[in-house]
């Protein structure tokens, strides 16, 4: 057999251009040093490679670095739809970080180049086809977000949320590459379709204690990155303590490439008899904690962060029924899981960009109180806000949310597994009380506003922001009427 690896290059164009883009980012900061110009380089960037990543998934799927039929680098319409997804989502950060770059605490260059660098470990990380790419491709896209996190200058908040990140994703990163180790130990080799076929051949490999110990330590890594319970506890700190916009990319591109990354390891290399049980566990711990702990928030970014590991359970449990699952109920559950993510990333996303938008430039969350009555002063962009929130609890008009979830507990079902479907329900009446607690308190007035003065501390949304909440508004009603697409692509 030939060890000569075929290159095609057209597959790895949407990867180029977003590491060009970095490279371009840092450039044209270097040598115009303008503020301006630095952020329209990065976003023309993030834009073509969304538009090449689509024109490359809409063909026939392409594979590159092969050697026989073992291949590291797949793009078809799976990959299209998470490298685009991931672009979408950095254009998206890019507007909501105006505000904060313009007041010279963050610098501009750098913060341009370590997100279009965390955007190439995300195109990269959808065509994944063995676990070394995999994992790298996992850190290129995490690695960059220990340094935003902690990137404003004098920030001790920020400080102190990046070294938690950092310390909790080394700890990850160890067990999963540990896993991985293990695995090509049981069986000779990486790639995820070769290793599941291995593991399907030769069964007396599952009895193994070696094989249970490394599936394991392969989902307890993934699952840090997705701030699945009992792996959690630095979500809500990170979150609280980093700028808004890199909170919003934290919360919706790096717990993406997480949910991608359990995706492809569950489908193509690791038996559901065994990795089944232990996601179902995982997400109903996940689902329900996250809901709990959420209706005790007071502090906007912590609300979101406890909320989005809440959603992250409602992303895995699919996949919970894969042991019971037959072959196609469990082609149903990867695209289900896919989909929510899909739905769930848009409607964070809207979700603080209404935050960002309401507060003043540069600064935190703050507190559920200090958005009181939001929505009377600012109707437009408080009617955003809420109609994302309505959508996370999974409620019309939101109709993206309501379709992510009846879609999870219709593969639950297809699965036979109703308990777990049982949770899923129960758990969305659960976070009905602060998503919709949080929307009413934007239409609540405030005392001054009661009394007939200006509410103290009345700010104007910068209009990047605006047009980037509207843009997400926009996307999010678009794919609620036309859900059926997103799961195809999902499926593919």
């Amino acid at each position: 057999m030939s060890r000569v690896q075929s290159v095609d290059s057209v597959a790895l164009l949407p990867a180029y251009l977003a590491a060009g883009t970095a490279v371009l980012a840092l450039l044209v900061d270097l040598v115009l040093a303008r503020r301006t110009a630095t952020i329209v380089a990065a976003a023309t960037g993030a834009l073509a490679t969304l538009v090449v990543a689509v024109a490359v998934g809409a063909g026939a799927e392409r594979r590159t670095f092969c050697v026989g039929a073992d291949c590291s680098y797949v793009f078809g319409g799976r990959a299209a739809l998470v490298a685009g997804l991931v672009a979408l989502l950095v254009l998206g950060v890019l507007a909501l970080s105006g505000p904060l770059l313009r007041d010279g605490v963050t610098p501009v260059g750098e913060f341009c180049f370590l997100l279009a660098c965390s955007m190439t470990g995300g195109v990269v990380l959808g065509a994944a086809g063995d676990l070394i790419t995999l994992i790298v491709a996992v850190e290129a896209l995490t690695l960059p977000l220990y340094i935003l996190v902690g990137l404003r200058r004098g920030s001790l908040a920020s400080a102190e949320a990046a070294v938690t990140f950092f310390v909790v994703s080394v700890v990850a990163t160890t067990l999963t590459l540990l896993g991985a180790a293990l695995l090509y130990a049981v069986t000779g080799s990486l790639h995820l379709e070769r290793l599941g076929a291995i593991l399907a051949d030769r069964s007396e490999l599952l009895a193994l204690p070696l094989t249970t110990v490394a599936v394991t330590l392969v989902l307890t890594g993934l699952a840090f990155k997705v701030a699945a319970v009992p792996f959690h506890a630095w979500a809500p700190a990170t979150y609280d303590g980093a700028p808004l916009p890199v909170a919003a990319y934290l919360s919706t591109a790096s717990k993406l490439g997480g949910v991608v990354a359990l995706l492809a390891v569950v489908q193509h290399a690791l038996p559901p008899s065994v990795a089944g049980p232990v996601l179902a566990l995982i997400a109903a711990l996940t689902m329900t904690v996250g809901n709990l702990v959420a209706l005790r928030q007071r502090r906007t970014v912590r609300l979101l962060a406890w909320s989005s590991v809440a959603q992250a359970g409602y992303i895995l449990a699919p996949l919970g029924a894969l042991a019971l699952a037959d072959v196609d109920a469990r082609s149903a559950a990867y695209a289900a899981a896919l989909a929510y993510a899909v739905f769930f990333v848009l409607l964070e996303l809207a979700a603080f960009a209404g935050v960002v938008a309401l507060r003043p430039a540069g600064a935190d969350g703050g507190r559920l109180d200090d958005l009181r009555g939001a929505a009377r002063r600012h109707p437009w962009v408080g009617a955003g806000l809420a109609f994302a929130l309505i959508g996370l609890a999974g409620l019309p008009p939101g109709l993206a949310g309501l379709f992510a979830k009846v879609t999870v507990v219709r593969s639950l079902l297809g699965g036979d597994a109703a308990w777990l479907a049982l949770l899923v329900a129960l758990n969305a009446v659960i976070g009905l009380a602060y998503y919709l607690r949080f929307a009413a308190l934007l239409y609540t007035p405030t005392d001054s506003a009661v009394a007939g003065n200006a509410p103290a501390g009345a700010i104007r949304p910068a209009r990047v922001v605006v047009a980037a909440l509207a843009v997400a508004t926009a996307i999010a009603v678009v794919v609620g009427f036309a859900p059926q697409l997103v799961l195809d692509l999902a499926g593919s």
